[in-house]
């Protein structure tokens, strides 16, 4: 009796029809999930906070509760912050951070916006310091890394700091936040959002500006952009973000570098425009016109030590230019010269 069960069991699987409807509804299924988590509107933090924290694992709800909080006290209203990093080498009088702080109290323009600055602090000191001196503070924790220290340029942990940074500033746009990212040894001498047009996801300033905005042999300076917050801007940071395992020990900048001109990212549709450094200069390229200078970035420079004694240098110099009557200003702005880099002068 039970082997007459067992083949008639047998027969009645040969006989069943194959089931062809079923891949192609897994198929639909797994392509409705992918559509569903990657094309939800970017400005809808409650999904992303609820949904991305759990795929990518880089931060807990909790986390994403506290930052979206952080953005909206200190967002404008169209959605736009400042940000720059802060660890415990840089949270001390007299640092980079003061004269940063400093550059925006004295520059055309620049105090009010002080009011939408977000210091992230990546250690527990200089979040506490932050909060002495600023407003709008934001705790950045790596599980297992110090960030407290100075990071020498391209050291291992200059490099994890780097790239956390990259992974955060994807949040932030997720999070449906445009940005202005700056490092703190910039100063902001004018205010430089009418020089960001909506053409473009990023707009990044350069190392070395050849006169084209839309050049991409522009080398460009990860350490001063402006990012629009869309989906191309993401899936773009995602990548980058993705792009440090293809090319181990490099920093964001020369990845960057070498994925711009990449086919996912042509594909992508993702314009990128290149800051003049007539107004975003640096030590690299200064602005040779104290009319149009916006920033001055203390790039091509390795060091606090040196990078404090130019960059003191450049507030006097601003200082006393502004000090002149407007008319004079006029005169010798574009034959005005910068005394930095001084010490910076040797890469």
């Amino acid at each position: 009796m039970e082997a007459e069960k067992t083949r008639t069991a047998e027969v009645m699987m040969r006989e069943m029809p194959e089931l062809k409807w079923f891949k192609p509804l897994v198929s639909f299924a797994l392509l409705f999930v992918i559509c569903f988590l990657f094309y939800f509107p970017v400005n809808n933090p409650i999904m992303i906070k609820g949904i991305t924290s759990r795929i990518l694992g880089t931060q807990s709800n909790a986390e994403y509760n506290e930052l979206a909080t952080v953005l909206k006290r200190a967002s404008m209203v169209n959605k736009t912050v400042i940000i720059t990093t802060l660890n415990e080498a840089w949270a001390v009088p007299g640092s980079v951070m003061d004269l940063f702080l400093e550059s925006f109290r004295i520059g055309e323009g620049t105090k009010v916006l002080l009011n939408y600055l977000l210091i992230v602090a990546v250690d527990h000191k200089s979040f506490e310091w932050c909060k002495s001196i600023h407003p709008h503070c934001y705790s950045l924790t790596t599980p297992g890394v110090d960030f407290a220290s100075e990071k020498r340029f391209m050291t291992l942990d200059y490099l994890k700091l780097m790239w956390r940074r990259i992974d955060f500033l994807r949040t932030v746009l997720e999070l449906g936040y445009n940005f202005a990212f700056t490092d703190a040894d910039v100063m902001w001498l004018r205010d430089p959002f009418p020089h960001f047009t909506d053409d473009a996801e990023i707009s990044i300033a350069c190392d070395y500006y050849q006169g084209n905005p839309t050049d991409r042999n522009n080398k460009a300076n990860g350490g001063f952009n402006f990012v629009k917050s869309n989906l191309k801007s993401i899936e773009f940071y995602k990548y980058w973000y993705k792009s440090r395992v293809q090319y181990p020990n490099s920093h964001d900048q020369s990845v960057f570098e070498m994925i711009k001109n990449d086919k996912n990212v042509i594909t992508n549709g993702l314009k990128i425009r290149y800051l003049d450094t007539s107004y975003f200069g640096g030590f690299c390229q200064p602005s040779k016109d104290m009319n149009k200078v916006c920033t001055m970035h203390a790039n091509c420079c390795v060091g606090i030590e040196k990078k404090l004694h130019d960059l003191r240098l450049v507030l006097e110099d601003w200082r006393n230019f502004t000090a002149l009557p407007t008319e004079k200003r006029r005169l010798v702005g574009s034959s005005a010269i910068w005394r930095a880099p001084s010490e910076c002068k040797i890469w």
